[in-house]
């Protein structure tokens, strides 16, 4: 990794930008927050689009609103199509895209005028196929953007160990929309029919980049949605059924590309959330809450064989050791430590903390 100081990367007058930026939007009735998306792409002070709005089957009028736009602004192309899910929407983008250049905009968010313009400017300045974006939480009374004025060089596949290192000094993110990268780096890949379909997509174009460019400057406005607590219901059967196979599956797929100590790192990860879930599903009034307890305990004493590799590792914390290992020894156990934690250990530090403050 080498970082830039005070970079700036030089932008390209109109008539240079001939780099074509293919800009895929995926439009399944969000006809409310579409125009905003929409717009925000076209005031872009890169010129060279191609938007493409991928119609996922709108009931909402959302479609009309896609075709529309095409009579605004020719830089914008619509495709309608039966309804698929997402996968299947961002899957036509990536087919039906002319660009030299791919990226992706979800369409209830919206980009800064010059996200584009900067990051292919990075890109060509520090000859990258990959360059990445912080991106600004817009919740429903307030905004969270912690940018800086960090910029860094990444050579081979040490953006994918920063990535997987879950650093929110490094906010890369599994998203593909605070992303900008050479067509060349996704031919043939796609998304997969899965809820989190973006962890198998992302961490594959983060293996096959040659060298990345990240800058920390929030040019991305995501909208976060209001969820229920886990603390009430439990986790979300997308967690069991989706999101845990996919942590599975990344790991399978570093130690493909023989990246055991990546592999490793993942898997801590993964080990430290199985964890967290357990204790959620604990706490809360899971109406499964004794099938989901059974699913977690299943998967977390099936690795204990690869615990000392996995816990051995640079970043791993022997805090989370300790408490796997409590686990191991009796979930019983483990489970009245969590409840002391909460009822005791919790508030003294909330309270010693407050009483610094004054």
């Amino acid at each position: 990794m080498r970082k830039l100081e005070q970079y700036q990367p030089e932008k390209q007058k109109k008539g240079e930008q001939t780099g074509l930026i293919s800009v895929i939007v995926t439009v399944y009735n969000i006809r409310e927050y579409l125009p905003k998306a929409v717009d925000s792409i076209l005031s872009s002070t890169y010129h060279n689009l191609e938007v493409l709005l991928i119609d996922d089957g709108s009931t909402d009028g959302s479609e009309r609103i896609c075709d529309e736009y095409t009579k605004k602004d020719g830089r914008v192309r619509v495709v309608h199509q039966k309804n698929g899910g997402a996968y299947s929407a961002r899957n036509t983008g990536l087919l039906e895209a002319k660009g030299d250049y791919l990226t992706f905009v979800d369409g209830d968010d919206w980009i800064e005028p010059q996200m584009y313009e900067t990051l292919l400017a990075a890109m060509m300045e520090q000859d990258a196929d990959l360059a990445v974006c912080r991106y600004r939480k817009i919740y429903e009374n307030r905004r969270v953007d912690l940018s800086t004025p960090m910029a860094a060089v990444f050579e081979g596949q040490e953006l994918l160990a920063k990535y997987l290192e879950e650093d929110e000094a490094w906010l890369i993110q599994t998203a593909v929309w605070n992303k900008l990268w050479k067509r060349s780096l996704s031919d043939g890949l796609r998304f997969p029919k899965s809820l989190y379909e973006d962890m198998y997509f992302t961490i594959r174009l983060l293996a096959k980049s040659k060298r990345s460019v990240y800058l920390d400057w929030a040019m991305y406005n995501y909208v976060c949605s209001r969820t229920t607590s886990t603390t009430n219901i439990g986790l979300n059967e997308k967690t069991f059924n989706d999101l845990i196979p996919n942590f599975y599956e990344r790991s399978a797929f570093l130690r493909e590309i023989g990246r055991e100590d990546l592999a490793l790192l993942q898997d801590y990860f993964l080990y430290k959330r199985l964890l967290l879930f357990y204790t959620a599903v604990c706490r809360s009034q899971d109406p499964k809450k004794k099938e989901h307890k059974a699913f977690l305990q299943q998967k977390i004493e099936a690795g204990k064989d690869c615990y000392a590799a996995v816990y051995g590792i640079p970043q791993a914390s022997s805090q989370e050791y300790r408490k796997m290992k409590l686990f191991l020894k009796s979930p019983i156990l483990y489970r009245v430590a969590m409840r002391l934690n909460d009822s005791f250990l919790i508030p003294i530090k909330v309270a010693m903390a407050n009483r610094r403050q004054r």
